[in-house]
């Protein structure tokens, strides 16, 4: 069986990918989404760039020819070129050099721990492809000559994740093998200010070798591992769709928001692994467990509770805000009257921004962006004018059709909000307060403009998390408003498709695809406003 660094890749992101890669029937696997595809070209494209700084040699085989890969790759090695883009490496699992974990607490353990994997890969004869992005020549020795060679990994991240350098190992422990000696190091080249960063193969590869050692174990398993459902790894996955329905078939408990793959562990410890379980579980039996507190135990208890009922639930120690006036009454009373305690003082520490959410304005202003990471543009700055006095609404979509005109809707901006000093200004999650601070550094937009602006921001999303328990999946906008009854006009649209139909809009000039992002925006608006409405009753109406 072939162990590429593709298949060790995946297995860090979700340790059951590989495993379906490997036994499932691709016939059931999900297409790959625009955004996927992006991504895969954005690759390309970054790869082209850094190609243009080598002059290399590309060997030539028959596609999926790994052996006659191998020759040609050698061919060269022993040619000593100066660069090779993708060459082929093989090497048979027995001929790989196991390192023991440094750490004298459990070398004994990993010693034992490798020697079973030893002779797992040498009965089932695993072959280890690797194909570095480039195998560059460096002076030394190797079975080569007066010259060795050291892999370079082009990815499209900014930063150097564990992935990265786990794979980036694994290049380095089969060119070992290849060219019989280890190479001096390994690179890796990104995407940031950092675009060249040297591995440390001393650290990395005994963490790579234990993480491959556990995805031969799980590949030789009749059964897939336990899947996990963690919507921004999962999404771009194509058995996404496959793992979904499994889960709710079980009423998984990482359906769960704030069920986190640490928190699912420590649950399964207790045997909490039903919603039910974990519906009936007092919160002081979690509130010490690693990964848990005790607003992070009741809440958790509670949003099984309330998915359990299929209702909403306030949650239990927020109460308290609920009576905000009555208790800056009685603060004030004691003031007045009684010596207070600080203990006291504190308990009774409430201030009125907790109800900003309950209440409602003459006019109100519901805002969402949307935003082209790769050119860190923010493109569309929609609002939604409420004017509750005339019963109107009216919805700006101010929208730069390519990056320079950033700094125009930036201004545009700035007068509507101009137009509305005393309204508030609803978003759902923080990006559109942290993106405002953002463009008026950019654009050095003075500190009294901005300001004002910024204290009127409330974060529908922060006051509802803080209050209330929903009986959904997700706490994102689009599960809360069609939990709500609100629909999307286009039901595919979202925010990573948006970030496609754009980057396609600047190479096509199909203005239709602005039209659908636009409406999306709009309608990413009106859903911040019907979830700040119903907060509104369900707190009036409690």
């Amino acid at each position: 069986m072939l162990i590429n660094a593709e298949l060790l890749l995946q297995y860090q992101r979700c340790k059951r990918r590989p495993y379906l890669d490997i036994h499932s029937d691709f016939n059931q696997a999900d297409t790959a989404n625009d955004l996927l595809l992006k991504l895969q070209r954005d690759k390309i494209a970054h790869q082209k760039t850094v190609l243009t700084q080598w002059n290399f040699c590309r060997p030539n085989y028959p596609q999926g020819d790994w052996q006659r890969g191998k020759a040609v790759t050698i061919e060269l090695m022993q040619q000593g070129v100066e660069c090779i883009y993708q060459g082929v490496l093989l090497a048979q699992s027995s001929e790989i050099q196991w390192r023991l974990c440094e750490s004298t607490d459990t070398v004994f353990e990993e010693a034992e721990n490798l020697s079973n994997t030893l002779t797992a890969l040498s009965s089932q004869k695993y072959t280890l492809l690797s194909r570095p992005d480039l195998l560059v020549k460096k002076p030394g020795q190797s079975c080569f000559g007066d010259w060795m060679y050291v892999p370079v990994s082009i990815e499209l991240g900014k930063r150097p994740k564990q992935e990265y350098q786990v794979v980036a190992a694994f290049h380095a422990q089969v060119l070992a093998t290849v060219q019989q000696v280890e190479p001096q190091s390994a690179w890796l080249n990104l995407r940031g200010k950092q675009a060249n960063y040297p591995v440390d193969l001393v650290k990395w590869i005994p963490q790579m070798q234990g993480i491959l050692q556990e995805l031969i174990q799980s590949l030789e398993t009749e059964e897939a591992p336990e899947l996990f459902i963690s919507r921004q790894r999962c999404s771009l996955c194509h058995w996404y769709s496959n793992c979904y329905a499994k889960a709710r078939s079980q009423k998984h408990l990482s359906l769960i928001p704030g069920i986190t793959p640490a928190r699912y562990t420590q649950l399964q410890t207790l045997d909490i692994t039903t919603l039910e379980s974990l519906a009936q579980t007092n919160p002081t039996v979690l509130e010490n467990l690693p990964g848990f507190d005790r607003e992070v135990a009741h809440k958790l208890v509670l949003q099984a509770q309330s998915i359990l009922e299929n209702r909403p639930l306030i949650l239990p120690y927020l109460r308290l805000t609920s009576y905000h006036s009555q208790t800056l009454a009685l603060r004030t009373e004691m003031q007045n009257s009684l010596p207070i305690f600080p203990k006291q003082m504190n308990q009774l520490n409430v201030t009125a921004s907790n109800l900003d959410i309950t209440s409602t304005a003459p006019i109100e202003l519901y805002f969402d962006i949307e935003a082209q990471p790769d050119l860190n543009l923010d493109y569309l700055l929609g609002v939604l004018v409420v004017d509750r006095q005339t019963n109107t609404e009216q919805f700006y979509s101010l929208l730069a059709e390519n990056p320079e005109e950033e700094k125009l809707i930036w201004q545009q901006f700035l007068d509507l909000m101009g137009k509305y000093p005393d309204a508030p200004i609803y978003h759902f999650c923080v990006y559109e307060f942290d993106t405002v601070k953002r463009l008026a550094k950019l654009y050095r937009t003075p500190h009294a403009c901005v300001q004002p602006i910024l204290s009127r921001f409330v974060d529908v999303y922060e006051k509802l998390t803080q209050s209330v328990a929903l009986p959904v999946e997700s706490y994102a906008l689009k599960a809360i408003a069609r939990w709500l009854g609100f629909e999307w006009r286009d039901p595919e649209a979202s925010g990573a498709k948006c970030i496609y139909w754009y980057d396609q809009w600047l190479k096509t000039g199909d203005r239709s695809l602005l039209e659908i992002i636009q409406r999306y925006n709009e309608d990413d608006c009106r859903a911040t406003r019907s979830v700040k409405d119903w907060l509104v009753s369900f707190f009036q109406a409690g």
